[in-house]
């Protein structure tokens, strides 16, 4: 156990000296626009999100059934992990007309699609169990029967 987190401890060092490594190599302009957004993403992060999230979260336990929290959670967590990484191409801002192969889809129909998907899963997460009883009764009932 103890070689194994001596390796893991290594190897993030070994990882953060590479990275800062490369760093050092851009100019003092790409430096900045780093800075500039590993604050702005960290601000963002601990001013914004997190509150909104945490408010959410206490909300969804007043709202929902225990058991629903597990899921919902998953889903909720989906969404938003689905909606931050469509921001760049939903607008289809960089979409270039003499070159088809660039932001060539309809990615908000995609969106909604991986929503959806996510959201049924949810759904018949949370039905499963009623489905379950009810098969359940059935069985009964027919071996009830004589």
């Amino acid at each position: 156990m103890i070689a194994l987190r001596m390796l893991l401890i290594a190897g993030g060092i070994w990882l953060a000296w590479h990275g800062i490594s490369l760093l050092l190599h851009d100019d003092p302009a790409d430096l900045k626009s780093i800075a500039f957004w590993f604050v702005g993403g960290i601000l963002v992060h601990d001013a914004l999100f997190a509150p909104l999230c945490a408010a959410a979260g206490v909300g969804a336990r007043r709202l929902l059934p225990r058991s629903w929290w597990a899921p919902v959670a998953c889903g909720a967590v989906c969404t938003v992990v689905l909606a931050v990484l469509a921001v760049p191409v939903i607008g289809r801002r960089n979409a270039v007309p003499d070159n088809p192969s660039v932001l060539d889809r309809n990615y908000a129909a995609g969106l909604v699609v991986a929503l959806a998907v996510v959201w049924i899963l949810v759904a018949l997460v949370l039905l499963q169990p009623l489905l379950r009883l009810d098969r359940l009764k059935r069985f009964a009932a027919l071996r009830r029967k004589p």
